[in-house]
């Protein structure tokens, strides 16, 4: 039998309905068959696959979800994201009410109601007393960007419930010093902060940059444009709620430079919301070098994705990554997890020395 994970969801949007689904996926689709193995990095990590993570507590401040069981809330609005599983199974998890915080931004007033959140008056949860109550081993973060008291509460509930916190969003916990010391010293392992999509404008635009270091071409300047229609998006509208964003997704790129970008010659970031796009993210990409004698050269890059599935396989690793990590008595941030699954790690390094290592942590030699 697989073995089993326990895990929380805060935050029942997008990311949250294609990891839900994708682990149903999975459950159908075992290792021995060609869909078993579609779009994973790894089948089994110590024993964990995707179909032993039940999903065992979910939160969200949204009235069309909160109330409702978690297989019905995944598909309401605003999600829009592309159906992997239409017939989910039932699920007894009923979505609690969370504080709202700093979790809607004031600018989305006004807005079609199918594209906001529309918060509800339902009380907020216990949320510590929900997590022990649950058996929730990991919390996963999947608030809106700019969230930033709402993830500071979530990571002190997790500390004070001795549950593990996945980080899915650019709000730095398990990156900043202060709050990674309160999970080393509760023996509370982390992964974060703001996770990689599996193939997405960051993971190609890290390849690319670290492909002109590694080819002796000079870099000069680059800038991503990304444009996109969901809830994320919109929300990021409001750029007083992008700067860990854009922080994030710059230094991602920077890390695999042995020479930095000045600021001026670099630009990465969120750029428009396009509402037809739903939840599919088109990414602009374009880089200027000098190679050989100073002579110039560019690339030009158009990506499109399904942007919350993107990100759905490198979160089943982390979630199992976590486990073994407790199961192993490990505290604190796990480096080679981190760096190899999310933008902004406490420890950026090159995508294929992240590789390696958590390979070796996988069979205990790290």
């Amino acid at each position: 039998m697989t073995r089993k994970i326990r895990i929380a969801i805060a935050g029942v949007g997008n990311c949250a309905s294609s990891l839900i689904q994708g682990i149903e996926y999975y459950r159908r689709h075992g290792s021995g068959t060609p869909e078993g193995s579609l779009g994973l990095m790894h089948w089994d990590i110590q024993g964990y696959t995707p179909a032993g993570i039940d999903v065992v507590a979910a939160i969200d401040i949204d009235r069309r979800k909160v109330g409702k069981p978690l297989h019905t809330a995944i598909f309401q609005k605003p999600n829009c994201t592309k159906t992997i599983v239409p017939d989910m199974p039932a699920s007894a998890v009923v979505v609690q009410a969370g504080p709202l915080l700093d979790g809607l931004s004031p600018h989305m007033e006004g807005y079609d109601e199918d594209k906001v959140f529309l918060p509800c008056d339902t009380p907020a949860a216990d949320i510590e007393k929900l997590l022990k109550e649950s058996g929730a081993e990991i919390l996963l973060n999947y608030l809106p960007v700019g969230s930033q008291k709402a993830t500071e509460y979530y990571a002190r509930c997790c500390l004070n419930a001795g549950v593990s916190l996945i980080n899915c969003m650019p709000v730095f916990i398990v990156s900043d010093p202060a709050w990674a010391k309160q999970f080393t010293e509760r023996g509370i392992p982390a992964v974060g902060d703001d996770v990689k999509a599996q193939l997405g404008a960051t993971i190609v635009h890290r390849t690319l940059a670290r492909l002109f270091d590694d080819r002796g071409v000079r870099l000069d300047r680059t800038y991503q444009l990304n444009t996109g229609g969901n809830t994320d998006f919109l929300n990021m509208l409001n750029h007083d709620r992008l700067r860990s964003k854009r922080i994030s997704k710059t230094e991602a790129v920077q890390s695999q430079l042995r020479i930095p970008l000045e600021q001026d010659n670099i630009h990465i970031g969120p750029s428009d919301y396009v509402p037809w796009q739903k939840d599919n993210k088109v990414c602009f990409l374009r880089m200027e070098g000098r190679g050989f004698g100073g002579v110039p050269l560019h690339i030009e890059l158009r990506l499109s994705v399904e942007d919350s599935p993107n990100s759905g396989g490198v979160a089943i690793d982390a979630i199992r990554c976590c486990k073994v990590a407790r199961d192993r008595k490990v505290a604190g941030p796990l480096h080679p997890v981190c760096a190899y699954t999310m933008k902004h790690p406490p420890k950026q390094m090159p995508d294929n020395e992240a590789r390696l290592l958590i390979e070796q942590f996988i069979a205990g030699r790290a």
